[in-house]
């Protein structure tokens, strides 16, 4: 299926989709086809590249995750890119809808996040404790419903299932998010958690860049909570 609708950005060294739930970023165990492939695909027909086309992972989302996701056209990029998410040089910002209320109109939150390999799950904790990662967040509440609650919400560190695990903590269960205590799954599996804005200076030309990836306006509780 064609991606060309999907791409948010692209010029010589980089390409942004807007990923959708059930994408994959990188392949897994199912086996299913991966985003960086049919992005390939799409660049080989339209520069009307012959062999192999180059095209470079920066960073991931969850499967069921939506939102901006930019991968590195050019062997010069990428390790710049790398460089720019590993040393915090890029600012992330989500928006999760949450089951109910947020305790407060605006937090930041800090636990300390051990990863769970066999379950696929990271378990938050207030305080250190063995083989465990820091995770800061801040979030602020965007718009209520009267079920659900949207929220902003800006990345401080990068850690496996951050948002979910940590909003979770705090009793703000992302919907859909059956594996961190949502009530009820989402019909197409998705949890409601989409990258919404991906700021940093271009790593060639040295330009501020702002990408903006559009929620699914298909859905009813995106469409009810965005229209703001």
């Amino acid at each position: 299926m064609s991606i060309t609708h999907r791409i948010l950005f692209e010029d010589n060294h980089l390409i942004a989709i807007n990923k959708k739930s059930g994408d994959l970023v990188q392949g897994d165990k199912t086996g299913d086809e991966i985003l960086p492939d049919l992005i390939k695909d799409y660049i080989a027909k339209k520069y009307d590249k012959p062999g192999a086309v180059f095209l470079g992972v920066v960073h991931r989302l969850d499967r069921p995750t939506s939102g901006v996701v930019i991968f590195a056209r050019t062997s010069k990029a990428l390790p710049r890119m790398n460089k720019l998410f590993s040393e915090h040089k890029t600012e992330k910002t989500y928006w999760a809808v949450i089951e109910g209320k947020a305790p407060h109109k605006a937090a930041r939150l800090e636990h300390y996040l051990v990863r769970n390999v066999r379950q696929n799950k990271s378990y938050a904790h207030t305080h250190e404790v063995p083989n465990s990662k820091k995770a800061t967040l801040s979030y602020t509440v965007i718009k209520e419903l009267d079920r659900y609650t949207l929220l902003e919400v800006k990345l401080e560190t990068g850690r496996h299932h951050q948002i979910r695990s940590q909003l979770s903590k705090i009793g703000c269960v992302i919907k859909g998010d059956l594996k961190y205590g949502a009530k009820r799954s989402n019909k197409d599996g998705s949890i409601h958690l989409h990258a919404r804005f991906l700021e940093f200076i271009h790593p060639v030309k040295k330009e501020a860049v702002k990408i903006t990836a559009p929620v699914n306006n298909n859905d009813a509780i995106w469409k009810a909570v965005s229209n703001i």
